[in-house]
């Protein structure tokens, strides 16, 4: 494959640096490979003093490919990831092993400690501990990538004094085991170079011209290393897109590719304005989204192919119903001869899969899932959902009652239910002395009762309006200081997918057939060649396919109902836009009418595709 002019403009810069504006399907990497092989014969670069930087292995190994590709030989040019090539200078530098580093493992179990030492309280569920560890994790991970200052640093999710006591409790735990994290790789290695100029310059000899791919996914200490990597001769090639940057929670801004030009305000910049993946219709579609972000460079991008079909916006009436239509046209592509390969559903987040998950195990349509999806009915919701309804067909078990007893508080204490089974009766004996819980016993099993010959649904709508569940949510996420939206959501979601089940028993008999199938599918290890592709729009990146879904494009949903400043938003779009460049030949937008038994609307974005900016 030839290249055009501006990919031609991009190979052929020399020295100083230049920033390489790539959008979807535009052959950077051919393009980055091609510049090194430049370097090498017309400049006469040596390959030992050009470094290649992306974000992960998969990516250094690819880019490896394509350059062995065009040069048909092996040289020695060194391609890595940040943290590679910042672990490496530290592990020259400074004696670091493999040893010294702490594994996902290890720093949870740090962290754990730290939480149980700082929290009285203490964490009653797998899901809050869960969610309270991943918002930790993150925020010092920020701290980190962004070099802010801890004395300063103020933390929405757990307070500034208490982040700041986690924060260094976690540092000295960490130092007491001689392990540096994940994020210490970077920081250590700039600190180095800030204190030891003499290691910085030797490195700076050995690396004179470096190259840095998917520049838009660098956060502040990644790139404040590379430059001082960089100078002073400045051989900096950047290579990105800004409208791809999706990855704000790690620590990455589209800002740093602004910043660029200020710090280097000769750089050359080019655009490489051709999409060569998408038809025409699926590039301006994406275009008019992401041309209502305001921070972001103007690019005059143009596909290389034919218009094809427009996009196509779906709106269907709940999940249940977008779920058996996107099976329904998976069917009917694959039976015109499109491979269950070429086909990808993209959603905003895992829960927004469940409904057509389940209709994809259903209709027995293979499909493999880029990131782990957990089973719903595992959750402690699902649970108490579940106890109610074993009690509702007079399962007496014990665990159902100390399930439910005090969900909503009921004061009915776990010594009155050390007997097995646990009857109304049997805790009218314990209590008989006490009417006020006599009573309680008696409000619990009419509500029991009144629970019976209902579907599941309006079992828990009766559940959740007369028995009290919504209100014992609400206490206990404010209690916890969890996000209660977020509990609400699952339970909309449970009795969502409830629906069309006319008996308790048929409701057991599907959650185990659920929790079974899906059992099967983390086992299979389905030939890629013969599986649906489904993952967020964060994991859709890089990749592209034939057709591409995008289910759930509701407003809450993309942009998520957590997105409020206007930066959030925009990175939000962003992701949409990421997602809608997946597809190369046919794109199917969705959303759905109704959801949780409430109105929805579909998202901006999705209106947004029939505006002109």
């Amino acid at each position: 494959m030839g290249l055009n002019s501006a990919q031609n403009e991009a190979v052929a810069h020399h020295d100083g640096p230049c920033m390489v504006l790539a959008g979807p399907g535009s052959g950077k990497t051919l393009t980055i490979a091609k510049r090194i092989e430049y370097l090498i014969q017309k400049h006469k670069v040596r390959p030992e003093e050009i470094l290649v930087i992306t974000f992960t292995k998969y990516a250094s190994n690819e880019m490896k490919k394509r350059f062995l590709s065009v040069m048909g030989e092996q040289l020695p040019v060194t391609f890595g990831t940040f943290h590679g090539i910042y672990y490496g200078i530290l592990k020259w530098a400074c004696g670091i092993g493999q040893d010294n580093l702490l594994t996902d493992e290890e720093r949870y179990q740090l962290l754990r400690q730290v939480i149980a030492e700082s929290d009285k309280d203490g964490i009653r569920t797998e899901e809050e501990e869960k969610d309270y560890l991943k918002d930790l994790s993150t925020e010092i991970g920020r701290i980190k990538n962004d070099r802010l200052d801890i004395q300063t640093y103020e933390s929405a999710r757990f307070g500034k004094e208490r982040f700041r006591t986690m924060y260094c409790d976690y540092e000295a735990a960490k130092k007491r085991w001689n392990k540096i994290d994940f994020e210490d790789m970077l920081l250590l290695c700039c600190q180095l170079f800030l204190k030891r100029p003499d290691i910085l310059e030797k490195w700076q000899q050995k690396f004179r011209y470096i190259l840095v791919d998917e520049f838009q996914d660098i956060n502040q200490v990644q790139y404040d290393v590379v430059r001082m990597l960089a100078a002073p001769e400045d051989n900096l090639f950047v290579v990105g897109d800004d409208d791809q940057s999706i990855y704000g929670f790690r620590g990455a801004r589209p800002g740093i590719m602004a910043e660029f030009k200020k710090d280097y305000p000769d750089a050359r910049q080019v655009l490489l304005d051709v999409n060569y993946r998408s038809t025409s219709h699926i590039v301006n579609g994406a275009l008019r989204v992401i041309g209502h972000n305001q921070k972001r460079f103007s690019k005059a991008v143009r596909s290389g192919r034919k218009p094809g079909e427009t996009v196509h916006v779906q709106e269907v009436k709940d999940s249940v119903e977008e779920g058996r239509y996107v099976v329904e046209q998976i069917r009917k592509l694959n039976g015109q001869g499109i491979p269950y390969s070429q086909l990808a559903v993209l959603y905003r987040t895992g829960l927004d899969a469940r409904a057509l998950s389940e209709s994809l195990m259903e209709y027995h349509i293979p499909f493999t899932m880029k990131e782990h999806m957990d089973n719903i009915y595992d959750h402690f919701i699902a649970r108490d959902i579940s106890s109610y309804f074993h009690l509702v067909l007079k399962e007496y078990d014990r665990r159902h009652f100390l399930q439910i007893a005090n969900r909503p508080n009921r004061y009915i204490g776990r010594d009155s239910m050390s007997e097995e089974p646990v009857t109304y009766e049997s805790l009218r004996r314990f209590y008989c002395d006490k009417d006020w819980m006599m009573n309680r016993i008696d409000q619990l099993e009419w509500d029991i009762k009144m629970m019976e010959n209902k579907p599941p649904y309006l079992a828990i709508q009766y559940m959740r309006k007369s028995i009290g569940y919504d209100e014992f949510l609400k206490e206990y996420a404010a209690y916890r200081q969890i996000p209660g939206q977020e509990l609400f959501q699952v339970l909309d979601e449970i009795q969502d997918l409830s629906r069309g089940y006319e008996t308790i028993e048929g409701w057991f008999a599907h959650v185990e057939q659920y929790k079974r199938m899906l059992r099967e599918q983390a086992k299979k290890n389905v030939d890629a060649g013969e599986s649906v592709s489904l993952m967020t729009m964060h994991g859709s990146k890089g990749l592209e396919y034939d057709t591409v879904f995008i289910i759930q494009g509701n407003e809450g949903v993309v942009p998520y109902k957590k997105a409020k400043t206007e930066d959030e938003i925009e990175e939000e779009r962003r992701l949409f836009y990421v997602a809608m460049t997946r597809a190369k030949r046919k794109l199917i937008i969705s959303y759905v009418k109704e959801k949780n038994g409430k109105e929805a609307n579909p998202s901006r974005f999705v209106n947004e595709l029939f505006l002109t900016v």
